[in-house]
């Protein structure tokens, strides 16, 4: 049960797939509860908080993906299907029409990896993966990062990121979670770059977003749309080595 002294409220959902979901509006401490949500403190002590939300869902060969990031409880950015929308002006339009072909690409290439192997083997059982990540600032200048994984709605991987590691959560099926830490450990865009994203732009762009009183200055606007296909590659890794471990059932 949550205290009064850090009382949550859950975003709505504004898709179909979320809704269907059922993680999406329960409310939950960050370090324990489903991944697959969005949420924002309230109070006067409430923390800044840039957070990104990743669903996908792999089902008889097709890939589903929805999303969104938050900055400071306001919409930045939306994924339907493959169609990424910069809702806040955070970035110049050259430059976005740049990031959203890189994160169309990564989804891209997912799906035919998807559709390849489902012509390979049978392919029947729906499976849903959310990933939740960001980092709060809060009002004593402490920051706070985390990347969550939940598989078919249960928590599946954490990543650790002080030690830029990822830890099984999973409580079964060892082999599968295994699989997928060993695929996410091998690559520096989801260790590494991840833990720096995590642990130091994402806390940057908050800075900036309260010094400057809700306006974003043109240093944290790229590092705030790298973060959204930091998010994007690091799903698709994970996604891609579990459909490969499973066979595309979960």
């Amino acid at each position: 049960m949550l205290s009064r002294a850090e009382p949550y409220r859950a975003v709505p959902c504004c898709t179909e797939p979320c809704r269907a979901a059922p993680c999406c509006t329960k409310p939950y401490r960050a370090s324990t509860g489903p991944p697959c949500s969005s949420h924002a403190r309230t109070g006067p002590l409430s923390p800044l908080a840039f957070t990104m939300l990743q669903w996908t869902r792999v089902s008889k060969g097709i890939s589903v993906f929805w999303g969104n990031a938050t900055l400071g409880g306001r919409l930045s950015h939306l994924l339907e299907g493959r169609n990424v929308t910069q809702v806040l002006p955070l970035e110049p339009l050259a430059a976005w029409e740049r990031r959203r072909d890189a994160v169309g690409n990564y989804l891209t290439s997912f799906s035919e990896l998807v559709w390849f192997f489902s012509k390979e083997r049978a392919v029947m059982i729906p499976c849903p993966l959310c990933c939740r990540l960001g980092c709060y600032l809060f009002p004593n200048g402490t920051a706070r990062s985390f990347y969550e994984v939940s598989l078919n709605g249960t928590a599946f991987l954490t990543f650790h990121v002080p030690t830029a590691t990822w830890e099984r959560r999973w409580p079964g099926r060892d082999a599968v979670a295994s699989f997928a830490q060993q695929e996410l450990t091998k690559y520096p865009q989801t260790t590494h770059d991840l833990q720096h994203f995590l642990n130091t732009t994402c806390v940057d762009i908050l800075r900036a977003q309260s010094t400057e009183t809700g306006k974003q200055s043109s240093r944290s606007r790229a590092p705030l749309v790298l973060g959204l296909t930091l998010g994007v590659l690091a799903v698709v890794g994970m996604a891609g080595g579990i459909f490969l471990c499973t066979g595309g059932s979960c």
